[in-house]
């Protein structure tokens, strides 16, 4: 049974008038979340952040390994801060909670995730609302089951494109982690694990059919077992070119991967095409049965997370939130996240019990 049926939404337009800086804006990502968020909110002055100088009245030349050069961000009383580049020493996030500004972080794979997290939980009085925002396509993933609280077990399927715009932070994390293990959980217990192993079949709705997915990690196996409490938890992708994810699982198998310098791996992941559509798809159980969430994005994975992105700023300056820590799906009600990514026509969700 259907449980929500694609519907468009008019298009709404927020009423903001905030000073937003997106640290990263002149990337792939950044540069998405700019145009999409100045089409929707033509009030709001939207400031971009990056080391290349320039002269441009809205440009602040600021290097997230450089905290001297956040000094910029003082001189033009920002509302908020949208993070779009890896921040390791999280010199923004400690920025961000000395200054009172309201932060959003879209870029954190997990290990450096846990650590923002454990570093922004540790603040007894914070004065701006923190948004960790990593997650898999901006942290919508969590916004998308039905009944989150009373989960049991989450599989998190995802099929990319080779042909798909995708941003160089992507490439090296999975250059610099592809070797690395992480953890998945089973009842609650982590289970350590590798990229691009432990293969099975899945069969993916809008007409790809079966594919081998294999061991994917991203954040939000952190997100679903450490904060939303679900007990079980995995994640397994796979390529649209069947030929590179056979060779991806062979080459872990075999450990070519230990022996790659870090430039070649680099250079291994590094594939960007012109853009294609993303389809990922969650399998959710709870005691009343299984449910099954479809996502597809016509225009790929940027601007989907460049759409979300936009979505998680207007959602914070148009509803009152609390100072604190949130993760970026806990802005919504029920439902309500997949009702504001649908306004995007080139969206589609599907929601069904199986």
């Amino acid at each position: 049974m259907l449980l929500n049926p694609p519907i468009f939404l008019q298009k709404t337009i927020p009423v903001m008038q905030k000073n937003i800086l997106i640290i990263g804006g002149t990337g792939l990502i950044g540069t998405n979340i700019s145009q999409i968020l100045k089409s929707r909110n033509p009030d709001s002055n939207v400031f971009i952040g990056s080391r290349k100088k320039s002269i441009a009245a809205n440009r602040l030349t600021i290097d997230v390994l450089d905290y001297t050069t956040l000094s910029e961000i003082s001189k033009h009383a920002i509302d908020l801060i949208v993070l779009c580049v890896n921040d390791k020493l999280n010199n923004v996030l400690y920025y961000a909670i000395d200054n009172q500004i309201d932060y959003i972080d879209i870029t954190k794979p997990t290990p450096d995730l846990t650590e923002a997290f454990s570093i922004a939980g540790k603040e007894t009085k914070l004065s701006s609302k923190i948004i960790f925002s990593s997650g898999w396509m901006a942290g919508v993933v969590p916004g998308l089951i039905p009944d989150l609280k009373n989960s049991t077990a989450v599989a998190l399927l995802v099929y990319y494109s080779i042909k798909d715009k995708a941003g160089e932070s992507s490439a090296h994390f999975m250059a610099e982690n592809v070797s690395k293990p992480f953890l998945r959980y089973h009842d609650n217990q982590p289970i350590t694990i590798k990229h691009f192993l432990d293969s099975e079949k899945y069969d993916f709705s809008f007409e790809i059919g079966k594919r081998q997915v294999y061991n994917f990690d991203v954040p939000d196996l952190f997100i679903l077992n450490t904060v939303e409490k679900v007990p079980t938890v995995s994640v397994k992708m796979t390529y649209s070119s069947k030929i590179v994810t056979r060779l991806l699982g062979f080459f872990q198998s075999v450990r070519l991967f230990d022996h790659l310098s870090l430039k070649n791996r680099r250079l291994l992941f590094s594939a960007n095409g012109k853009g294609d559509k993303t389809v990922f798809e969650v399998l959710a159980t709870t005691a009343n049965g299984r449910t099954k969430s479809v996502l597809q994005s016509d225009n790929g994975q940027s601007e989907l997370t460049a759409f979300a992105t936009v979505l998680h700023i207007e959602k914070l300056h148009t509803t009152s939130f609390s100072n604190g820590v949130y993760f970026s799906h806990q802005l919504y009600e029920p439902n309500e996240m997949i009702i504001a990514l649908m306004t995007n026509k080139t969206i589609k969700i599907n929601t069904f019990k199986l």
